[in-house]
């Protein structure tokens, strides 16, 4: 096979181009029109929450939740270790510090075992993020908030449909937050929601993210707070539509996509994939792997520059946010011993995971890694 296999594409399998042509013809290219408050609704419908505030990005609609939640200056928000560091950065820009736990070796997500000792007078909430599409274990995180009358802030940024007990992503928390990143398994090439079911949430979100423009009667330019512009186009939201309407088909995809990975690859020795645990719905955003290089009989660079060759991108892991130099800069505590963040950062790596991958396609990719091995 000598095609290039990237490790994600977008998949625009639907009503895409109509709903984008419909907004260009009408003229409502910017960020009001009927394809907002469609996208909002319909995706918010999705997650099992009453409501959806779109905006232009999923660190935003982080932020966002922050701040409509009152987190500010010298309030610490607890935050795994392993993640993106949009999930750090956010809380940042809310004034507060992040504050790191490591990460569990089975699942990769926040370790709600190692939450409590993390806790101060400062602490306000803990933000668990579901890595990769497997939702965090969130009873005894709630256990947690409840014991210290925290809130949760749902960092489901890469779990667009996953479930937890048979509850959807976006309903699990006081609030969540999700990015539609054109690799996401839900996209608007650029985008974020921020989901609720508490109505004074939604409305200090929808305030805020409109630099505090009042939201009843007409436009005054008298603003009371510092807002901000965090505003997403009619354009991007009639992406957004068109996805939602074909999120499950997506979800089904990329869950197949990872049935075969797994067919394939569960049993190669030195090979760890990420799991489904029991109560869960792993919606798999990325296709991640584990090398353990004593065992397989190779580095994971050594792999990654081996499928290079053969035309396979691939992504390293994230880097534990106590590698952060930006992080250590703010102020951010990094000292300690995260060993199960290092050695994710250290040994992982993802596969091709695009929706709609070729079954020959992922045959070919696990075959590749499994002749390597040989070699």
């Amino acid at each position: 096979m000598d095609d290039f296999i990237p490790v994600c594409e977008t998949s625009l399998l639907g009503n895409e181009k109509k709903y984008l042509m419909d907004a260009i013809e009408t003229g409502w290219i910017s960020s009001a029109g009927k394809y907002i408050p469609a996208f909002e609704e319909k995706f918010a419908a999705y997650c099992d929450a009453k409501y959806g505030i779109a905006v232009c990005n999923g660190t935003s609609a982080l932020h966002l939740a922050l701040v409509a939640l009152g987190i500010k200056d010298d309030d610490e928000v607890i935050v795994p270790n392993f993640t993106m560091i949009a999930s750090a950065v956010s809380v940042c820009y809310a004034g507060a510090k992040p504050v790191f736990v490591d990460a569990e070796p089975h699942t990769w997500n926040i370790d709600p075992a190692g939450i409590e000792e993390m806790i101060t007078r400062k602490t306000k909430a803990i933000m668990p993020v579901h890595i990769y599409g497997h939702p965090c274990d969130m009873e005894p995180i709630w256990e947690i908030a409840k014991r210290y009358d925290l809130k949760v802030i749902e960092d489901a940024a890469e779990a667009h449909g996953a479930e937890y007990r048979g509850q959807k992503s976006g309903s699990l928390g006081n609030i969540a937050a999700f990015s539609f990143f054109a690799n996401k398994n839900i996209t608007t090439g650029e985008g974020g929601m921020v989901v609720t079911n508490d109505d004074e949430l939604a409305g200090k979100c929808r305030y805020y993210k409109n630099l505090c423009f009042p939201l009843q009667g007409g436009r005054s330019y008298i603003h009371g707070d510092i807002g901000f512009n965090y505003r997403i186009s009619n354009l991007h939201a009639a992406i957004g539509l068109a996805q939602v309407e074909k999120a499950d088909e997506y979800r089904a995809m990329r869950t197949r996509n990872a049935h075969i990975y797994h067919e394939y690859l569960h049993d190669v020795p030195g090979i760890t994939l990420q799991p489904e645990t029991r109560g869960c719905l792993n919606v798999y955003w990325m296709n991640g792997v584990l090398i353990n290089p004593e065992v397989y009989g190779h580095t994971r660079e050594e792999l990654v520059t081996y499928l290079k060759t053969k035309g396979i991108d691939t992504r390293n892991f994230f880097i534990g946010m106590h590698r952060q130099p930006a992080l250590k800069k703010y102020g951010c505590n990094v000292s300690g011993d995260y060993p199960v963040s290092d050695k994710l950062a250290e040994n992982g790596l993802y596969l091709p995971s695009a929706s709609h991958l070729k079954q020959e396609q992922i045959s070919f990719i696990c075959e590749t890694i499994i002749r390597f091995r040989k070699c």
